[in-house]
């Protein structure tokens, strides 16, 4: 029935709800779904060790793809990545200097390194179960995948993080304009949520790693589902694209029932029929 789609979506606020769990309509329509020969993944701005815990749990016949299309995973292990060119430490420096108002992230591809992290925002880490580490990040760790600014939490999970003023999204848009002054032609940034911005090398994009892994895997029709800014690329460039209502980008793209209602069932068994031409 689903033997021509490839479907990737974004993890939070997508698979998942406003909670961080994921609605158990969602995992039963995913089953069904690759059941009826469809192709599922995550793609997602996650690193490894901050989605660890799915990378065997959650139903999936692709591979993983993280850190916002910058690698992806098969069977848990590291099949392709594009890492920043760039000497972490001085990057380290640089953005402790410019932004010591946020918190900041290095993600490699065995490691998640929080830098200079407020006590609050090691309470975020510690709820959501993240693994990470505040030792310093050398080379053995594994290429430098991204780097990522937070804003300071206000709650202790990922909510915080959708929850912006006027002052702080001001904040964010020139933050956004220093780092490409600082790193002409060398990087790519992305909203993963109104006050987060990740980073990453030059021409890394969700869109470009769902179109590499749907011509690996054959597919003629590619379908995605995202809620926030980094998600656009993806949704752009697919065939067919989704958004949950309450969606940060929801004015942009169809939209399918809010996140915490089951957005990506909603896809599955409504919107993919209509898109083949059959009935759910």
């Amino acid at each position: 029935m689903f033997s021509d789609v490839l479907l990737t979506v974004d993890f939070d606020r997508t698979l998942t709800g406003p909670d961080s769990q994921i609605p158990q309509r969602n995992l039963e329509a995913i089953t069904y779904f690759m059941e009826n020969g469809g192709k599922f993944t995550v793609n997602t701005g996650r690193s490894g060790a901050t989605f660890w815990m799915h990378l065997d749990t959650l139903p999936h016949n692709a591979p993983w793809l993280l850190y916002n299309g910058s690698a992806a995973y098969d069977n848990g292990q590291l099949i392709n990545c594009k890492p920043l060119d760039m000497d972490v430490n001085e990057v380290m420096q640089k953005m402790i200097q410019l932004f010591p108002d946020m918190n900041l992230e290095i993600q490699g591809t065995k490691v998640h390194y929080l830098v200079n992290a407020t006590p609050e925002m090691d309470e975020v880490y510690k709820n959501l179960n993240w693994r990470y580490t505040r030792q310093p990040y050398d080379e053995a760790q594994g290429p430098f995948m991204k780097f990522a600014l937070f804003g300071q939490p206000r709650t202790p999970d990922m909510s915080t993080f959708y929850d912006i003023s006027e002052e702080e999204e001001r904040r964010f848009v020139e933050a956004e304009r220093m780092l490409h002054a600082l790193y002409p032609g060398k990087i790519e940034t992305f909203r993963a949520a109104p006050r987060i911005i990740d980073v990453h090398a030059k021409g890394v994009s969700k869109c470009a790693a769902a179109r590499n892994l749907q011509k690996q895997l054959g597919r003629k029709i590619l379908v995605c589902v995202g809620d926030a800014e980094n998600d656009i690329t993806m949704l752009q460039g697919a065939d067919y694209a989704f958004c949950p209502s309450d969606g940060v980008i929801a004015d942009q793209f169809p939209n399918v029932c809010p996140c915490g209602e089951g957005a990506v069932a909603d896809v599955i068994y409504n919107e993919i029929p209509k898109i083949l031409g059959i009935q759910p």
